[in-house]
């Protein structure tokens, strides 16, 4: 079996959506996707109902990292902020999302609280410190084929240039991949991957109405990255749908108006696996051993 570590390549560009539960996770997975990305920010949208501002904690992420692993087989991306505190925070969180099943961990350099990437008001900690967690990350993992993605918020904060060396100094640390976070051009995407070309592998982040031009997968892989997330396209999507879906069942009381946009019973069961979930289980009736 190819391991997520085997399968990146800048000559063939990996793409993850961002899901946010199991049902999301499947979804992507009968899509055909190789890889999905469990983003913070989607259990913050959706679990909470609030903004991506440090309030999901490591427990929570690593709670709905497990049922996504229960229910899929794809590679998992897991979206771990900054490590929910120091290094040894750090450890912690490295060694929970690898028994709940990740196989790549992303740590980011801001303070704790943080704050979602294309927001303002971001604060770092010190190169030193990151580099630390960094160190601290890769002795809690157990194995190799689990990456570390260094994430640097450095361009809202110190400029492109600083974000440059802080990347530099997150790959002589040790990290398997680089994210610099929220490139204002796509000239400075091109940097990024000309900067480290093929050194180390760099991913991109597609935020729809974000401080990133949105280019496509293709586009990014002749800009020298390995991988590209689509990370909460999802809950937009949803929430879209939502306000329709309560708009037309509120005013007309009934959902006639939207069905063409909706599964019916069937339709969700045969997505879900239901009846081949049934078989299995009928496997084990107690009236198969009277």
């Amino acid at each position: 079996m190819t391991t997520l570590r085997e399968r990146l390549s800048p000559a063939n560009i990996l793409l993850a959506p961002g899901v946010y539960d199991a049902l999301g996770a499947l979804m992507a997975e009968r899509a055909g996707f190789e890889a999905i990305y469990l983003s913070g920010a989607g259990i913050a949208y959706t679990r909470l109902g609030r903004p991506d501002i440090g309030l999901v904690d490591m427990s929570e992420v690593a709670a709905t990292l497990a049922r996504i692993r229960e229910r899929v087989d794809l590679p998992i991306i897991a979206d771990a902020d900054t490590g929910y505190g120091n290094a040894l925070n750090v450890q912690r969180t490295v060694v929970n999302f690898e028994r709940a099943g990740a196989n790549a961990i992303q740590l980011e350099d801001q303070t704790l609280p943080k704050r979602c990437g294309h927001l303002q008001g971001k604060v770092l900690v010190s190169t030193g410190e990151m580099v630390g967690k960094i160190k601290a990350a890769l002795d809690a993992r157990h194995s190799d084929d689990v990456l570390l993605i260094a994430r640097t918020d450095a361009i809202a904060v110190e400029g492109f240039d600083a974000a440059l060396e802080r990347a530099e100094r997150y790959a002589e640390a040790g990290a398997d991949m680089l994210f610099v976070e929220a490139p204002h051009t796509r000239e400075q995407l091109e940097a990024i991957g000309n900067r480290f070309d093929n050194r180390v592998h760099v991913m991109a982040n597609m935020v729809e109405g974000g401080k990133t031009p949105v280019l496509s997968a293709s586009e990014l892989q002749q800009l020298g990255f390995s991988f590209v997330i689509f990370p909460s396209g999802l809950p937009r999507a949803v929430v879209r749908l939502m306000e329709s879906y309560f708009a037309t069942l509120n005013a007309d009381g009934t959902t006639a108006g939207i069905r063409d946009v909706m599964l019916d019973f069937q339709g969700l069961q045969e997505r879900l696996g239901t009846d081949e979930i049934l078989t299995v289980g009928g496997q084990y009736d107690a009236a198969n051993f009277d």
